[in-house]
C-alpha cells in the first residue's frame, strides 16, 4: 500500500486568537513537530500540507529542507477543512491507495498510532485514532439533562485518521452534493455507511485549541527536551 498522508493547516486560528499552526514551540511552527512523526514513518510516503494560500510558497520554502527525501506538497486550503482535504486528495499522488489525515495542531502524534491507524484499514474502509471516555457523559438540550450515556460506548476523536482513497473521495463528493459540512472526515464516511474501526489513542495526542492547550504544549515539549516526559 502506498499511504499519503494529508495536513490541514489552512485555519484562522479563530478560537486560539491566532494562526496557532506557524506560531513558535520551542523554536520551530508547531506544524513543523507535526510533519516530523510521518516524515519519519516507514508507512507514509508522501506528505501534503495544505495551508492559507497566501502561506504557500513561504511554507513551501521553509518544509522543503526537512523533507529527508520524502515528497512534501504545499497546497492552498479552502473555506472549510473539508474542502481544505479535498485539496489535499487532487494534490495526492495517483498510486496511493490510502489517505491519512492529520491536524496540524496534534504536534505529538506517534509513528506507532500512525502505524496502528494505516494497519486497521486491512479490514475496514477506514480507521480513526480515538480515547475512550473516562468521564460520565450526559446529553442535553437547553441546559437540561435529558439523559445519561453508557461511557463504555463513548469514544473521543483525534487524529490520525486513515481511509481508503476511493471511498473518501466518494465521501467527499456526497458531502458536496447534499452540502454536509463535517467536523472531522469520519463524518462524511459514515454518513456512506462505510466501516471505520477504532484506533486507542494516547492522552498526549491532543490538539491544541485553547491558550491552556499551548502552555500544556510547552510544558510537555519541555520535559521531552529534558528527557522526563
Amino acid at each position: 500500500m502506498k499511504v499519503s498522508v494529508i495536513i490541514p493547516a489552512a485555519g484562522s486560528g479563530q478560537r486560539f486568537g491566532e494562526a496557532k499552526q506557524f506560531k513558535q514551540l520551542a523554536g520551530r511552527p508547531l506544524f513543523f513537530h507535526t510533519i516530523i512523526p510521518f516524515l519519519q514513518s516507514d508507512k507514509i510516503q508522501e506528505i501534503i500540507l495544505v495551508v492559507p494560500r497566501d502561506e504557500v510558497e513561504n511554507v513551501h520554502r521553509d518544509v522543503i529542507s526537512m523533507s529527508a527525501g520524502k515528497p512534501i506538497q504545499v497546497v492552498a486550503g479552502g473555506e472549510r477543512r473539508q474542502d481544505s482535504v479535498k485539496n489535499g486528495v487532487n494534490a495526492i499522488d495517483t498510486q496511493s491507495t490510502l489517505v491519512c489525515i492529520h491536524d496540524a495542531a496534534r504536534p505529538f502524534v506517534t509513528e506507532d498510532l500512525i502505524r496502528d491507524s494505516v494497519a486497521a484499514c486491512e479490514k475496514a474502509d477506514g480507521a480513526v485514532v480515538a480515547l475512550p471516555s473516562k468521564d460520565t457523559v450526559k446529553f442535553s438540550e437547553n441546559g437540561t439533562i435529558e439523559k445519561t450515556i453508557d461511557r463504555q460506548k463513548i469514544w473521543l476523536a483525534q487524529t490520525p485518521q486513515t481511509f481508503q482513497k476511493d471511498k473518501l473521495i466518494k465521501a467527499l463528493n456526497n458531502a458536496d452534493s447534499l452540502n454536509l459540512n463535517g467536523t472531522d472526515e469520519s463524518f462524511l464516511m459514515e454518513a456512506m455507511g462505510y466501516k471505520i474501526k477504532l484506533v486507542e489513542g494516547h492522552p498526549e495526542n491532543f490538539k491544541v485549541t485553547t491558550s491552556e492547550d499551548w502552555v500544556r504544549a510547552e510544558e510537555l515539549c519541555s520535559r521531552r527536551t529534558k528527557g522526563t516526559a
